[in-house]
């Protein structure tokens, strides 16, 4: 049995998250610590009481997902668990490569917290939108979406599962888009409530801003290969990492393309570490003979190592 972990990304957060693995584990409470140092607010509070509009406000969301998720892989790593490769979806790769030994989880938190905040200087209020296309191929969609470029930029952003994908853009464009993908027979279309179009050309100058703060950091050689969104191969080079961050702020993920390539790298078993169960759920539409779990909180922590020892 070959273990991949995986890490979430925005839009997994919720109020109480963390909250268990906080008072079980003293590894976990150190990473809270820790982030609180870099951050200079108290995250953990955030976290387990919110409030919900507090939380979601992209520069708090980010570092608090990251945070998280990293409590819940340090409890889980002195459990015993490892894995031979890592990925994460847009946020989740920073997960990944302070997990892989590559980047400083102080440096991490840092980074997010300002790349948030890019993100949604880039764009201003009511000039973007996103939006799921289910029931549709990629191929489809990326054509729908040229279609509809002559209202404005639109493209795929996040390419989450064989017939998942979600679009973003600037809205008049988005919302052709919507109604051409309601035309050529897409099952559900939903409109997210997200106030920056992410991984789209709008996102560039954030990038450009992004690549100055990463200019400033040191990643170190991985100690285990991380798959990247942009590119989905598996690299280790801190330097390539430091690169693929700065792309992945205005290109989209390439969900599918990642796990299939873990698949053909011999992983078998993907345990979704952090918030939520969303990446499991997709794993499963991309790769169905593949085994998932999840690690959220000790219960989860404890029916995934049982699992795997069985």
């Amino acid at each position: 049995m070959t273990v991949a972990f995986l890490f979430p990304g925005q839009g997994s957060q919720y109020v109480g998250m963390g909250a268990k693995l906080y008072v079980a584990s003293d590894a976990a409470r150190q990473v809270y610590r820790e982030a609180q140092q870099a951050l200079g607010f108290d995250i953990a509070k955030l976290c387990h009481e919110g409030p919900a509009d507090r939380l979601d406000l992209t520069e708090h969301t980010q570092p608090a997902i990251l945070t998280t998720s990293l409590a819940a892989l340090r409890w889980a790593e002195e459990k015993g668990l490892s894995a031979s490769m890592l990925a994460g979806h847009s946020l989740g790769e920073y997960t990944a490569l302070v997990a892989s030994g590559g980047l400083a989880f102080s440096d991490a938190v840092t980074l997010v917290r300002n790349r948030g905040r890019y993100m949604q200087e880039a764009v201003p209020a009511g000039i973007g939108a996103m939006a799921a296309v289910l029931g549709l191929d990629r191929r489809t969609v990326e054509e729908i979406c040229r279609s509809a470029s002559g209202q404005g930029i639109v493209s795929a952003a996040n390419i989450n599962s064989p017939v998942q994908i979600v679009i973003g853009g600037e809205r008049p464009a988005v919302e052709a888009a919507m109604a051409l993908a309601r035309e050529r027979g897409a099952k559900r279309i939903m409109p997210l409530a997200v106030s920056v179009p992410s991984h789209c050309s709008l996102m560039k100058p954030a990038a450009e801003r992004l690549s100055r703060d990463l200019n400033g950091v040191k990643l170190l050689r991985l100690r285990i290969p991380v798959v990247t969104n942009v590119d989905a191969v598996p690299i280790t080079s801190g330097d390539l990492a430091k690169e693929a961050l700065v792309r992945q702020l205005a290109s989209p993920v390439l969900w599918v393309d990642t796990i299939q390539r873990m698949v053909q790298e011999g992983i078998t078993t993907f345990v979704e570490i952090g918030p939520g169960t969303v990446l499991s759920g997709l794993v499963k539409r991309i790769a169905k003979e593949a085994r998932t779990y999840h690690i959220e909180d000790p219960e989860s922590l404890e029916e995934t190592l049982g699992a795997l020892a069985a």
